[in-house]
Formats: C-alpha cells, sequence, structure tokens
C-alpha cells in the first residue's frame, strides 16, 4: 500500500524572513515565526496558542490524517494486538515497608492504576489513591509523585494535567482519605523529614528549572532553603535509606554538588560533601555517618566508590572503596543495612553485584542469554537482607525475583502475562557487532521470528538514542512483536553517546565528537544490509528526542539508506535551541552541545550537523515526525520548522507528515492504552513504509 499523494496537498507554512548574527555569521530562519512568542504562558494554557500557528498546526494534523486513512483499519488490528498482550487486571509486586506492604494494580478496562496497601503478609487492602476516579475528565493526567510517610498516616501526590510537566502537589491524610486544602504547584521531588509531618519539597521556576529548596512545617508557610542561582543546575531532594540524612544534590550534565542536612532539621546546617568543579561527577548514599561516594574523580571514567565520615566529608578524607576499572562501568549503586548493591556493566551486558560491608566479600547475579536487561531497585526498608530485581530479554517477558543477599536464594515473584499468548522459542535474539570507520564495534540487539528469512529481503526496524550517557537496555517490549510478527527484524543500535561499553562510549561525543553517533547509527544499518538481516532502502529508523536528533542526521547524511523515518519529539534545531538561554534544557546543555553564544567554534560545529540547518536539495525518504504542544523539553516548534523546510527542498515525492499531540507534551497520550494508539499510528506507518501493508 503505497502512499497516495495525487489527492492531497501538503500544508505550506509562510516564509516570515528572521535574520541574526552571531560570531559574524548572519542566520536566516524563515519559519521562526512558529516559536510563540507566549511560549511559556502556552505551556501552562494550551488555549494561548496564538491562532495563526494553531491553524498551521492544525492543518498539519489534518494532512497526516488525511494521508494515514487508508490505514485506519490496520491501526484498528494493531491496536486490539497492543492491547491484547497486557494483562487487564494486573498489579505489582507489593513492597514491604514495616507492618504494610504498597503495591498498584489496575482494574480491568481502566486507563489508570489504583494505590494500594495491604498488611505485610497480604490481605485487608486499602485503595489509597483511585488513579482511575481521579483522572476522570481530564484529557491529560499524569502522576508525579507518590510518596508516603514512614509512619504510613500521610500521603503526598501531585498530577500534571496537560503535559507540560508543572505538577501540583497536595498531602493526603491516610486515615480520613481527605486531601488538603492547599495545592502546591510546580512541586519536583519531595522528602518527607523524620516527624512525618514536616516535608522538604523543590520548586520548578517559570522557565522549568528546579532550583528553589523550601522546608514546610505543619502550621507554617513554606520557607526557602536553598536556592540555585546558576540556571544550568538542576536541584534535586533525596534521603538516605536509612532516614538520617536529607540528600541536596545539585547538578548538571557532567558536574555535581551535594549537600547534606540530618532529616530531622529545616537544613538551616547544611554540609557541602564536595564543592562543584567542571567534568566531576559524584553522588552520595549514607549508613549512619558513613558516606559512600560514587565518583569519577582521580581518572575514574567509569567511576569508583570511595567512603568518607560525615565529620571529614571532603575530598582529602575519601579512602577507597571499590577501584575504578578501564572496562566496568559502575552503573548505580545503594546501601542497606548490611550490603551494598551496585548495578554494573561491561562490554554492553549488565550484572548485579552485592558486597557485604562487614567483611568486604563479594557475589554477582547475571544471567547467560545473549542480550538482557536487568534492573535494581533499594525498595523501603533500610533493615532488609531481601534484594528485588526485575530481568527480561527482548524474547523474554519481564521477571520479578525477590532474592535473600546472604543465603543467596532467588524467588521468581511474577512473570509478565501476554494474555494473546508468547512463545518465547519463536523468536530469535542476536547480539551482533557493527564496524565504525574509525575502527571501533557497535553493539546491535537484534530480534527476528524464527521463521524470517535472513536474504536481505526482510525490512528493519533500526532504533537509535546515543546521548546523555543513556545506555539503551536489552530489554523486552510486547509492542514490537506487531512488527517482528510481520517479517521485520527489529535491532536495537547501541550507538556511541550512550554509556552501554562504559563512560568513554558517551565521553567522546560530546561537542565536535556528536558526529560519531550519527555515523555509528548509518555504519549499523550498513552492516545489517551487508550480512542480509535487511537490504539497502529496507530500514525504518526511530528515534525520539535526542534520538531525534538522530533522525534529522542521518536522514540529511545517508537518505537512501532508509525506507521511513519516524521521529518522535526531535531535538532537531539545535543550533537555534542552544542559541536561546531561556529555553528550560538549554544553559544545562552547553557542557553537551557546546556553547555557541559564547564561542564561535562551538558554533561552527553544532551548525555543521544540526538537521534543521542541514537540510540540502535531495531525495528524502518518507517521514513522520510527532511532538506534543506543551513540551517543555523538546518544544513544538523543532519539528513544525523541520518538516516545513524539508518540504520546501525534497526532490522526492515521498511524504512528510507532522503530528502534534494539541493536549500533551514530551510522552505523548497518558494511560495504558490510550497511548497504545499512537503506537499503533507510528507502526502502521512503519508498515505502509517498509510496504508490508
Amino acid at each position: 500500500m503505497a502512499f497516495d499523494l495525487s489527492k492531497l496537498s501538503a500544508p505550506v507554512a509562510d516564509k516570515k524572513p528572521v535574520r541574526v548574527t552571531h560570531h559574524g555569521i548572519e542566520k536566516t530562519d524563515n519559519y521562526d515565526w512558529l516559536r510563540a512568542e507566549n511560549w511559556q504562558e502556552v505551556m501552562r494554557d494550551p488555549s494561548a496558542l496564538p491562532q495563526d500557528i494553531r491553524d498551521y498546526l492544525d492543518a498539519e494534523n489534518s494532512y497526516y490524517t488525511a494521508l494515514m486513512d487508508d490505514t485506519t483499519g490496520l491501526q484498528e488490528t494493531l491496536f486490539e494486538e497492543l492491547k491484547g498482550r497486557i494483562k487487564q487486571d494486573d498489579s505489582s509486586v507489593p513492597s514491604p515497608d514495616g507492618p504494610y506492604a504498597y503495591a498498584s494494580r489496575y482494574e480491568e478496562g481502566k486507563e489508570y492504576p489504583l494505590f494500594t496497601r495491604s498488611n505485610r503478609d497480604g490481605g485487608d487492602e486499602t485503595i489509597l489513591f483511585n488513579g482511575p476516579a481521579e483522572a476522570e475528565g481530564t484529557e491529560y493526567f499524569a502522576l508525579g509523585l507518590m510518596k508516603h510517610s514512614s509512619d504510613h498516616r500521610k500521603l503526598a501526590w501531585s498530577v500534571d494535567t496537560n503535559g507540560s510537566e508543572f505538577h501540583h502537589m497536595r498531602i493526603r491524610d491516610l486515615e480520613s482519605g481527605e486531601d488538603s486544602a492547599e495545592l502546591t504547584r510546580d512541586v519536583g521531588s519531595f522528602q518527607w523529614c523524620s516527624d512525618n509531618a514536616s516535608y522538604v519539597y523543590v520548586k520548578v521556576d517559570e522557565n522549568h528549572r528546579p532550583n528553589a529548596v523550601y522546608y514546610k512545617a505543619p502550621g507554617a508557610g513554606a520557607e526557602l532553603i536553598y536556592e540555585e542561582n546558576d540556571p544550568r543546575f538542576y536541584v534535586h531532594i533525596g534521603k538516605s535509606l536509612d532516614g538520617k540524612w536529607m540528600i541536596l544534590h545539585t547538578g548538571q550534565n557532567d558536574e555535581d554538588e551535594v549537600r547534606l542536612f540530618p532529616a530531622d532539621t529545616n537544613g538551616a546546617d547544611m554540609i557541602t560533601v564536595c564543592p562543584r568543579r567542571a567534568g566531576h561527577e559524584y553522588g552520595v548514599d549514607m549508613h549512619g555517618d558513613t558516606l559512600y561516594i560514587t565518583t569519577n574523580s582521580d581518572g575514574a571514567e567509569n567511576f569508583r566508590i570511595v567512603t568518607a565520615d560525615i565529620s571529614a566529608p571532603h575530598e582529602d578524607n575519601w579512602v577507597e572503596l571499590v577501584a575504578h576499572r578501564p572496562s566496568v562501568l559502575l552503573d548505580s549503586s545503594f546501601i542497606v543495612k548490611d550490603h551494598m548493591v551496585r548495578l554494573e556493566r561491561e562490554n554492553a551486558l549488565p550484572r548485579i553485584v552485592i558486597r557485604e560491608l562487614k567483611n568486604g566479600e563479594e557475589h554477582s547475579v547475571s544471567f547467560d542469554e545473549e542480550a538482557y536487561s536487568l534492573g535494581v531497585g533499594s525498595g523501603y526498608e533500610f533493615d532488609t537482607t531481601d534484594l528485588r530485581f526485575s530481568y527480561s530479554s527482548p524474547s523474554t517477558p519481564a521477571q520479578v525475583w525477590d532474592y535473600d543477599m546472604t543465603t543467596r536464594e532467588r524467588i521468581l515473584r511474577k512473570e509478565q502475562e501476554i494474555p494473546s499468548g508468547h512463545r518465547a522459542e519463536d523468536y530469535v535474539v542476536r547480539r551482533l557487532q557493527a564496524p565504525t570507520d574509525d575502527g571501533d564495534h557497535v553493539p546491535l540487539t537484534v530480534l527476528h521470528h524464527k521463521d524470517t528469512a535472513l536474504d536481505g529481503s526482510a525490512p528493519c526496524l533500526l532504533y537509535g538514542y546515543g546521548s546523555y550517557g543513556m545506555g539503551m537496555p536489552a530489554s523486552f517490549s510486547p509492542n514490537r512483536l506487531s512488527l517482528v510478527d510481520r517479517g521485520f527484524v527489529y535491532c536495537t543500535a547501541h550507538i556511541r553517546g550512550g554509556d552501554e561499553k562504559g563512560r568513554h562510549w558517551y565521553e567522546q561525543t560530546k561537542k565536535a565528537g556528536k558526529p560519531k553517533t550519527f555515523k555509528d547509527f548509518i555504519a549499523s544499518g550498513n552492516y545489517l544490509a551487508d550480512n542480509r538481516f535487511t537490504g539497502q532502502g529496507k530500514i525504518v529508523a526511530m528515534g525520539g528526542s535526542a534520538g531525534g536528533l538522530l533522525m534529522g542526521a542521518v536522514t540529511n547524511m545517508a537518505p537512501h539508506l532508509f525506507s521511513g523515518i519516524i521521529a518522535q519529539v526531535p531535538f532537531v534545531d539545535v543550533l537555534n535551541t542552544m542559541l536561546d538561554a531561556s529555553l528550560p534544557l538549554t544553559p544545562g546543555e552547553w557542557s553537551q552541545w557546546g556553547n555557541p553564544i559564547e564561542s564561535a567554534q562551538e558554533y561552527q560545529i553544532i551548525a555543521g550537523y544540526s538537521p534543521y540547518d542541514n537540510i540540502v536539495e535531495q531525495a528524502y525518504p518518507p517521514i513522520f515526525a510527532l511532538s506534543g504542544l506543551t513540551d517543555p523539553r523538546v518544544q513544538y516548534w523543532e519539528p513544525s520548522k523541520w518538516v516545513a523546510r524539508l518540504r520546501e527542498v525534497t526532490s522526492s515525492t515521498s511524504p512528510i507528515l507532522l503530528k502534534t499531540n494539541m493536549g500533551s507534551g514530551h510522552f505523548g497520550k497518558t494511560g495504558r492504552f490510550a497511548y497504545l494508539e499512537e503506537v499503533a499510528l507510528v507502526y502502521a506507518f512503519a508498515l505502509k513504509a517498509a510496504e508490508k501493508v
């Protein structure tokens, strides 16, 4: 089923040239007008969008709807498939906390969960928060925090109702079920104080930056106890698992500063562990008065762990506990009463390492599949020997395990159910290595049906991200089976920019090194085609956010490789965004991409790859861009401008589509079924681009 453009005319955006000069270089932007001057107001109130911009976005939405109209039946079929793989009355494994266990569960047909509490050993369930009831009448409903007090009498909860990620908080009395009359707006992170009545929280400013910390005691007004004045740094409030210390973290992508104060105080006397300095990343966990510090100091690119006493926390007093290893990334760690748990990664495969604090003995938990994913969390309790972790692979649905760190006994607590049926043995998972143009190798996680012929004829969905050191897990996704069962090869390319092969895999892509990310993705596609997993021109590429930057760049660089491009909330106007210090993320992103305001060299670097600025007259493949009007991370005008310019210069007749969610933000629709409508739409586009329908 080819795209039929014969009866449809794509919207044509007006050209209103805006000329700006930086470092003596004049730049003209014909579509700058799509950036609403009142964008901050629009994020809080979408109805404030200027009418000319709304008319254009509505026209784009009408165009994509009309062009995809012949896939309506396919979308409905896909949606029912996707929905059929979800256990409708699903529930989480309860997490113990003192006399109770906390959990969430869904009722059949409901979009949002119930949050519940029962006795630790089961029984006497109480519904603490009724998601379906709370969401009734709202188009968008995204929960933020959900945190009960340690005396189990109160619940702090927050919600975002338009996709802007401005969350508003209330306090619920769990005995009466009543919420406080007071609504605290724009709340980021939150922690209860030791008295279970006072609390500390972070507020987000008008530019959507979490920068102010408040202490709130019963019957008193909120007291500002810390304010971050550097717009590059965001603030987060945490708490040690033993409950004794508040951990105030201030940081950007590659620079951290941590302050500590007792959880039974208002933070008047904060202790700074290590003053911020460029390039120093660290985090702090606590065990009584002992600090466990994960740091990249002294050349520990993949991080090491040191200890210090709270009375002498500074760097001169750090004692090494876990040394740096060049081939092993220390991903995360936490401390319970007798053990340290850390998640490590080597050669793109994770493992859990458990250390006995008294004697330093260590053992690990790992699995034997070629590619898999592990997740681990601390739970609520400090005095425990139980560790809960999750495991999955591209062919193996998620499993939840409880592991006794002392006896090493492993108990399977839950397996993800696929109501419509799933046979792991029907699928093949491969871990491949694609050579790069500079002699390295990109790990590829490949999933395909056992009956798919690998003769170069199969279409491929090639997914990538490649930014911020965020490694892509080799995990199970039931949604992907709708493509794989239709003959697709599904591949995740673990390209540079992530940290799958250690921190160096990420560090080398900052600033001038960013094009390595794009070249890795193209090398991955070529490798799959050369080895007959797919063929040239049979690859549908997909990525979102910074992965959307990847989509824009590779489309400019190698359009012939792709039969289609899916760019979800794509960061494609990099140069203009990095030149706009008022945008929420921009100042904190300069360490990643460069600061084109201050540096002519960094201006030229970004200008050399920014997708919007490197569109040229050539034959572009079919492109589908998706965005959200209230998105605070990648503003709606980036994909809007990109699509307008692509249409202006492409020499092909392939469709270029834009869908803007007018009532949501970065993450699309909320609700476990509602979001599947967009998945079905995206997959219908992929199938159509691959001529599989």
